[in-house]
């Protein structure tokens, strides 16, 4: 079976490729199959990744595994939200993202610098099936970004139980402790399922 990733992201299709790896299905990126841009309209992380996945999947005619991620700030009252790829505008670069954010939460001290990334990833078959799954990686916002690995807002948010920013701990670590990979380590465990009934 060929699975389709719902994303034009690189940094994101990186991560999906190394976490979805051990499936037994040929996965397939923007570049094997282009699609078009699908709107991200939905007031959730869950209703963004069904947007995707739908549209995607109707155009292409397969199976697509699309996801929606952010970044969740307790105290800007969970912004940037859905709106975490976009905070600073349309259009704007992950640095633009970070200056806005840190910006806002200048004059917040330490210990109310609280936050989650979260991720919901959905897959749509062709025959109408749809499975989904969530995950989320709590930590802190940093006072400054700090390493040079990852993207968006990795270079400022300090996962719980680390000193670190996750630009600092790098992609390995990233990896094993991501939001996305709770969300798909969840989503796979139900693809298996549906793989195994599926003739």
């Amino acid at each position: 079976m060929k699975l389709l990733l719902g994303t034009r992201n690189r940094g994101k299709i990186r991560e999906l490729l190394a976490l979805l790896r051990d499936l037994p299905v040929e996965l397939l990126t923007v570049d094997d199959v282009p699609f078009s841009d699908v709107p991200e309209t939905g007031r959730t992380f869950r209703e963004n990744a069904l947007l995707k996945a739908r549209a995607i999947s109707r155009e292409t005619g397969l199976p697509v595994l699309a996801e929606d991620s952010g970044l969740e700030v307790e105290a800007l009252g969970g912004a940037p939200g859905v709106y975490s790829a976009r905070f600073a505008g349309e259009g704007a670069t992950d640095e633009e993202n970070v200056r806005k954010l840190l910006e806002l939460l200048r004059d917040i001290p330490e210990g109310q610098r609280g936050a989650r990334f979260v991720c919901a990833a959905v897959v749509r078959f062709p025959d109408g099936t749809e499975l989904a799954a969530e995950g989320e990686l709590r930590g802190r916002i940093a006072f400054e970004p700090r390493g040079a690995h990852g993207f968006g807002y990795d270079p400022v948010f300090i996962p719980e139980g680390f000193s670190r920013t996750l630009g600092e701990l790098g992609r390995s670590v990233k990896d094993e402790i991501s939001h996305r990979r709770r969300a798909l380590e969840a989503l796979k465990a139900r693809m298996r399922g549906y793989l195994r009934r599926s003739p």
